[in-house]
């Protein structure tokens, strides 16, 4: 992977050398083409705000020119995936996607692209990464250190071959050296949180020494992921008390009260502090087992925030969930069959106990594994329905799919607008699965098909 990302850098180097070149300091464009699209747009948001949404033309491809766009990060989303992009002025960046392979196929040309591949290749060397590191977390905490500081040294060195050839902005250098910095110390921090429950203060001192090296107030991060993970999970570490489990505390709505009170007295920055707390505003109301509790915390979240619109969006997804409640009508959203005819969710049940069970283009495997789960069911429980809903519309190579693995069309749908309909049904995870009775009424809004649970109440509805 160490001679991938060197050749990647370099063909960086070579084929957009032109990064390094004096540029005409007006407005930055944007443009693409996404290969096995799946949807018809791509949007640019800042933070959470949604800049421009621009529709794919017959060739797959997109383009916009922004006049006025800040120097900054931003996010480039083609649903349901999204990817960050460093954007400064008079960028000309062209970028070239396979939906069906989203992060692994992004590659960037023209002005600008450099530091963006570099963010990808970065990205995809993590990721493989974490499988390695996952092993090691058993390890001492010194040994752990070590094999983080190695790797740590090892991206210094690739950050620094690429910053003296293409002379980065100061903005440019921040976000792509905090990409690997705040990267490897969300991973000390993730080690502490399952290891460090009974260290005495001598050995926590000692191991977060890191820390006084990092920033806890940087806005110009305050929408950057490996940052915004970082701080999220120090904030845990801060609440945490001593000899207490986190898999168990951070399922409370006690300790995510706690993660509010640590924020609003370490971090700075309304920004930052707002982003924040709104991460774990959604982390406590989709926890719906304390759905009993979030009025308590929703309390706490209003003195923390200032921003109207993030209280807004809390309370309108507090409200969308208690809208999927037991006994609650299934609210309505527009579906697409197979036949690309707009039908209604209300003639999902169809007279019969219905599980619907929820994926997507981009994830074939996750389809395959699920629909052997679905037969099995099927033979147990032939008196209940099972309904696959994928989350983008459908295409030509999803009905050739699924010709060949048998499926039963009839009971295959597809979301129109995801956006509308993820709010709608609060559609947080892939493997979400809801249960409706025969007349559409909401059993269990929230169950996860892929665990055991959803067997217990099978069970019980047969």
């Amino acid at each position: 992977m160490l001679q991938k990302l060197l050749l990647g850098l370099s063909l960086n180097i070579i084929f957009f050398s032109c990064d390094s070149k004096p540029k005409d300091k007006v407005g930055i464009f944007l443009g693409g083409q996404i290969i096995n699209p799946s949807s018809r747009s791509v949007t640019l948001y800042q933070g959470n705000q949604n800049i421009e949404t621009i529709g794919l033309n017959d060739q797959l491809g997109f383009q916009k020119r922004f006049d006025s766009l800040e120097s900054g990060i931003y996010k480039l989303e083609h649903l349901p995936e999204y990817q960050t992009i460093l954007l400064e002025k008079a960028d000309s960046i062209w970028v070239r996607i396979n939906a069906a392979a989203f992060d692994e196929s992004i590659f960037y040309s023209g002005n600008g692209a450099s530091k963006n591949n570099f963010l990808m290749e970065l990205v995809l060397k993590q990721e493989l990464e974490n499988r390695f590191l996952s092993n090691k977390f058993s390890k001492k905490s010194e040994l752990f250190n070590e094999i983080l500081d190695s790797l740590l040294f090892e991206k210094k060195q690739l950050w620094i071959q690429m910053d003296s050839i293409i002379k980065l902005s100061p903005i440019a250098q921040k976000v792509t050296q905090a990409a690997y910095i705040y990267h490897y110390a969300n991973i000390r921090e993730r080690y502490a949180l399952l290891r460090g429950i009974q260290w005495n203060k001598k050995e926590s001192e000692f191991f977060f020494r890191y820390r006084k090296f990092l920033n806890f107030s940087d806005n110009d991060l305050a929408f950057f992921d490996p940052y915004i993970n970082y701080i999220l999970n120090f904030i845990s570490n801060e609440a945490l008390k001593y000899n207490q489990s986190y898999f168990k505390e951070k399922k409370t709505s006690d300790f995510n009260i706690r993660r509010l009170k640590e924020l609003d007295e370490k971090i700075s920055g309304n920004l930052l502090r707002n982003n924040l707390a709104r991460a774990i505003a959604f982390e406590e109301i989709l926890t719906f087992k304390n759905h009993d509790q979030h009025d308590l915390f929703l309390q706490y979240y209003s003195t923390v925030n200032s921003s109207p619109a993030y209280l807004s969006e809390v309370l309108t997804l507090h409200s969308d969930i208690n809208k999927m409640g037991p006994k609650k009508q299934l609210p309505e959203i527009k579906l697409q069959n197979v036949t690309r005819d707009i039908v209604s969710s209300n003639s999902l049940a169809n007279g019969k106990t219905t599980i619907i069970y929820f994926w997507s283009q981009t994830q074939m495997n996750h389809y395959k594994n699920t629909l052997e789960r679905v037969r099995v069911f099927q033979k147990e429980y032939p008196q209940l329905r099972f309904v696959g809903i994928c989350i983008q519309p459908f295409n030509l190579m999803v009905k050739q799919v699924q010709k060949m693995m048998g499926i039963n069309i009839e009971d295959q749908f597809a979301i129109i607008d995801f956006e509308k309909a993820s709010k709608t049904w609060v559609l947080t995870l892939l493997n979400k699965s809801i249960v409706i009775n025969n007349k559409g009424q909401i059993i269990n809004g929230f169950e996860n098909f892929s665990n055991n649970n959803i067997e217990l109440l099978l069970k019980k509805l047969q």
